[in-house]
């Protein structure tokens, strides 16, 4: 499961019900989520951890505290190790958007889990597609041994419809970020209908500047042995009220994968 959560925007106080209640309801094996807050003590990411019994990872200032406007991985299953990067500002300088990965010790084996949140700007395709470069790059150094037995997922806040070029470089329609390393769009191949996750119909972006528009996205690295780790089901979360008040101004993305294993490459 993807989502960004919308950090402490709009009536977040009365969110935080409404974000425990839907994680909960989707009892997803790993959790990755975008704008978590850590602030005045307080750690969403640790709190969310806690209350739902996952292991986490998240991203973190360089004194190693909380970054307060972060990444986190939660995950039924032990995290072995991860890392994180800053992801280059339009100066170049780092800016404080990050990518970050995971290793899960799942039933399947370790398998390497990335999420990142690309720059917001409608204009920003450049920069994003030096910052999704730059997270292949980091995904590629940090799952090397792993990526024959159990391919990379890598999910989040895109900004990025799935038309433009950052996307389409992504999946291989393009001119990959990395030679020998695409992944597959898991709602392209099995989700049903537009799969919007930014829409004025969420009262949270009622007002918003922006059209209809598919910016949240799970994708697992090809190649893979098939049909390991192939997306069989992609749906969306958050998108009813609980107790009167969506969750986030975006919808969640959901995809379940297939655990058969086989050798064959084909």
């Amino acid at each position: 499961m993807t989502w960004n959560i919308w950090w402490r925007f709009g009536p977040w106080q009365e969110r935080q019900p409404a974000i425990r209640a839907e994680l909960e309801r989707v009892n997803a094996d790993v959790i990755l989520l975008q704008e978590v807050f850590a602030v005045d003590g307080t750690d969403q990411a640790a709190e969310l951890a806690d209350h739902l019994g996952l292991f986490l990872a998240r991203t973190t200032e360089a004194d190693g505290s909380p970054q307060e406007f972060g990444n986190a991985i939660l995950s039924r299953y032990p995290i072995d190790r991860h890392a994180m990067i800053r992801l280059a500002a339009n100066d170049g300088s780092p800016s404080h958007r990050s990518a970050l990965v995971a290793h899960v010790d799942g039933p399947a084996g370790r398998q390497p889990f990335a999420v990142t949140h690309l720059a917001w700007q409608y204009d920003a395709s450049a920069l994003r597609q030096t910052q999704l470069g730059a997270v292949v790059d980091f995904i590629a150094e940090n799952s090397a041994t792993e990526q024959a037995a159990a391919p990379a997922v890598v999910a989040g806040d895109f900004n990025a419809v799935p038309a433009s070029d950052e996307i389409r470089r992504l999946t291989g329609v393009g001119v990959p970020y990395r030679p020998g390393l695409v992944f597959t769009d898991c709602w392209a191949a099995v989700g049903e209908g537009p799969g919007w996750t930014w829409t004025r119909d969420n009262p949270h972006a009622a007002d918003a500047l922006w059209p209809r528009r598919r910016l949240d996205y799970v994708f697992v690295a090809w190649p893979r042995p098939k049909p390991f780790a192939n997306p069989q089901r992609a749906g969306l979360a958050g998108v009813e009220p609980i107790d009167g008040i969506l969750p986030s101004d975006h919808y969640a993305v959901v995809v379940d994968f297939d655990e058969r294993q086989t050798l064959d490459h084909g």
